[in-house]
């Protein structure tokens, strides 16, 4: 969710010139994906991932919405009770 706000603040810096928007999203969301990537990192020890799927997390987490689809995963193959 990060990733679309921070298209529409680009989206808004360049049809207004507002950076505004740009320079407070930016941060956070980049904050974020890196909290994104150390949790990949945990749940690919955890669930004993392949290293091929711990980066097509890492990717689709780049990808608008796409960190959903890795929650997913996550969710389906967690074994929580363990």
């Amino acid at each position: 969710m990060s990733y679309l706000i921070l298209l529409a603040a680009t989206a808004v810096k360049y049809a207004t010139g507002y950076e505004k928007g740009v320079t407070i999203v930016g941060p956070i969301h980049g904050v974020l994906y890196l909290i994104f990537v150390i949790v990949i990192a945990r749940w690919f020890l955890h669930l004993k991932w392949s290293v091929k799927k711990a980066v097509a997390a890492m990717v689709l987490g780049s990808l608008p919405l796409g960190g959903f689809l890795v929650d997913r995963w996550i969710s389906t193959s967690a074994d929580y009770g363990n």
